[in-house]
C-alpha cells in the first residue's frame, strides 16, 4: 500500500478502524504514525494545534511491538494541561512553566492506561494559559484555528485538541473539562466530546469544582472504546462511579429503553438561545421522540449567585496553590511577567482567600451539586445547548472581554453540570447558516455514561456527521 493510500485510510478512519487495519497486518503503527506526521506538518502551521512534539521519540514506540489490544499502533496528541507524558514537557500554555517545567520522566496514570492500549503519544495539544479561558488563544503560543474556518475560535480550554481531531491529525486526543473544556472544543470543531461521571478516569485534581479527564473523537465508538481504557479505580481516589460488567463499546452499540428527556431551551439571567441553536434542539428532540423516547420541556436554573461565587474562589485558591507547589519543588519564583495579567490577577486572588472562606465554599459547592443532581435526576437524560450562541471569531469569546453574569450565562449548561459530577456529552448534530458545527448537549444521571453513549450512537448513525470534513482539509 502507497504512503499516498495510507494516508488517506488515516483520515478517513477512526481510532478503532486503525487498530483493525493493524491488527489484521494491512498496516504498521510505523506506516501510521508517518501518515500523522505528514498530516501534522501539513495542515498545523494552518491551525496551531500542536504547540510541542517529538516525532523520533514517537517513531521509535512506532517501530516497537505493539500490544495486540483496543487502540493498537493509533497515534495520539495529549492535552498541554495538567498532565505528564513521557518524553514531554507539559507547559500549561504559560510561561512560568514553559521557563521552569522539565521533562516528564513517567506519564500519569490515565496516559499510562492509554498507552498500553497501544495509543502513541506525539505532541501536545495547545491549551489557554492554565485552562482559564473558553477559547485557546495563549500569548506564549498563540491563537488555535477552527478547521472550518480559521476565522473562528476552536473554543477552550482542549481548542487545540479539538482543532487536531477536526483537521484529521489524529483520530482521538486526550483533554480535560472543569466547565466544558471537552464539550465546547467538541461543539465548535464538529466533534464527540464526553465529560465522563466525577471519578471515571483517574486525574490529578479530583477537586469539587469537577475537573474531570476524557477524550475528542469523530465517532461514538472511539469514544465508548477511551472510557473502556482509561476509566477505573485508582488508589486514593475520592470518588468511584459504579461500573457495569460489559464494555462501553458493548454497551453504546445497544438500543437505549424508552427514555424520558427532558428539553431545555431557556437561559436564566434573561439571556436568550441563539435562534438556530434552538431549532438545532427541536430538531434533535423530534428525533428522539421519533425513536420511541417520551420528550418534555424542563427548566434548569441552575446555578446560584452564592454557588456562583464559592465557584470561582475555589478555582482561584487552587490555582494559587498549584503555582506555589511549582515554586517549591523547582526552588523558584513566580515572575510578574510569567502570566498573563487576568490569570495573575486570579493567582493573587486564590492567595488571599483564608481557609474558613474556603472550607464554607466547598460545602456551598456541594450541597448546590446535590440540588442540581437531584433535580437533574428526574430525567434519564436531559438535552440542552452546549452553548447559547454562535461560534465565535477570534479574539472575541476571551473571559477579559465579557463581564462577570455573560460569562455564567455563557456556560451555564457546561460548568454547572462539572459541579454535580454527572456525565454529559456534547454531539454535532446540526450545521448553522455559515456551514460551522453546531453541538447539543446530553446530560446523564451519575455514572450512567452507558445510556448517554447509546442516544449519541443512534444519532450518528442517522445523522453521519463523522463522514463530513473541514475545509482545512482541502486547503
Amino acid at each position: 500500500m502507497s504512503s499516498r493510500d495510507i494516508r488517506a485510510l488515516y483520515q478517513n478512519s477512526d481510532a478503532l478502524g486503525l487498530a483493525k487495519l493493524v491488527q489484521d497486518g494491512e498496516v504498521t503503527p510505523a506506516e501510521l504514525m508517518e501518515a500523522a506526521i505528514a498530516q501534522a506538518e501539513e495542515i498545523n502551521p494552518r491551525i496551531n494545534a500542536l504547540v510541542s512534539w517529538n516525532y523520533e521519540l514517537a517513531r521509535s514506540h512506532a517501530r516497537a511491538r505493539q500490544p495486540n489490544s483496543r487502540f493498537s499502533g493509533v497515534p495520539y496528541l495529549e492535552k498541554d494541561l495538567g498532565v505528564q507524558v513521557a518524553g514531554f514537557r507539559t507547559t500549561n500554555g504559560s510561561k512560568f512553566y514553559h521557563r521552569l517545567a522539565p521533562v516528564a520522566q513517567r506519564d500519569s496514570e490515565s496516559v499510562r492506561r492509554l498507552r498500553s492500549a497501544g495509543l502513541i503519544p506525539f505532541g501536545m495539544t495547545n491549551s489557554p494559559e492554565m485552562g482559564q479561558d473558553w477559547t485557546t488563544e495563549p500569548k506564549l503560543y498563540g491563537s488555535t484555528l477552527n478547521p472550518w474556518d480559521l476565522a473562528f475560535s476552536a473554543s477552550g480550554s482542549s481548542g487545540g485538541a479539538g482543532a487536531a481531531v477536526a483537521a484529521r491529525l489524529v483520530p482521538i486526543a486526550g483533554g480535560s473539562d472543569g466547565g466544558g473544556s471537552i464539550r465546547g472544543p467538541a461543539s465548535f470543531c464538529g466533534l464527540v466530546g464526553l465529560k465522563p461521571s466525577r471519578g471515571r478516569i483517574p486525574d490529578p485534581w479530583q477537586n469539587p469544582t469537577g475537573t474531570v479527564l476524557g477524550c475528542l473523537s469523530r465517532t461514538v465508538r472511539d469514544t465508548a472504546a477511551y472510557l473502556d481504557v482509561a476509566s477505573g479505580p485508582y488508589p486514593g481516589d475520592y470518588f468511584t462511579p459504579p461500573t457495569r460488567d460489559e464494555s462501553f463499546v458493548e454497551l453504546s452499540a445497544r438500543e437505549p429503553q424508552r427514555l424520558r428527556v427532558g428539553l431545555a431551551t431557556t437561559l436564566p439571567l434573561r439571556f436568550k438561545i441563539d435562534p438556530e441553536i434552538a431549532a438545532c434542539l427541536i430538531d434533535t428532540a423530534r428525533l428522539l421522540e421519533n425513536a420511541g423516547h417520551c420528550v418534555e420541556p424542563c427548566e434548569l436554573n441552575l446555578f446560584t449567585e452564592a454557588c456562583r461565587a464559592a465557584r470561582g474562589r475555589i478555582i482561584a485558591v487552587q490555582l494559587a496553590q498549584r503555582v506555589t507547589s511549582m515554586e517549591t519543588a523547582l526552588e523558584a519564583r513566580m515572575l510578574v511577567d510569567d502570566f498573563e495579567p487576568s490569570t495573575f490577577s486570579l493567582i493573587e486572588q486564590g492567595k488571599s482567600v483564608d481557609a474558613i472562606t474556603f472550607a464554607g465554599d466547598i460545602e456551598t459547592v456541594r450541597n448546590s451539586a446535590r440540588d442540581i443532581a437531584g433535580r437533574l435526576a428526574r430525567y434519564d437524560v436531559v438535552l440542552c445547548p452546549v452553548y447559547p450562541a454562535h461560534t465565535f471569531r477570534q479574539g472575541e469569546g476571551a473571559y477579559e472581554t465579557h463581564s462577570y453574569e455573560q460569562q455564567f450565562a455563557f456556560c451555564e449548561y457546561l460548568s454547572t453540570i462539572n459541579t454535580c459530577g454527572v456525565p454529559a456529552i456534547s454531539l454535532p448534530v446540526g450545521v448553522f447558516h455559515d456551514g460551522l458545527p453546531l453541538g447539543v448537549q446530553l446530560v446523564g444521571r451519575y455514572g450512567d455514561e452507558a445510556t448517554l453513549l447509546q442516544v449519541a450512537a443512534g444519532l450518528q448513525q442517522q445523522l453521519r456527521w463523522h463522514e463530513r470534513h473541514p475545509p482545512v482539509l482541502r486547503g
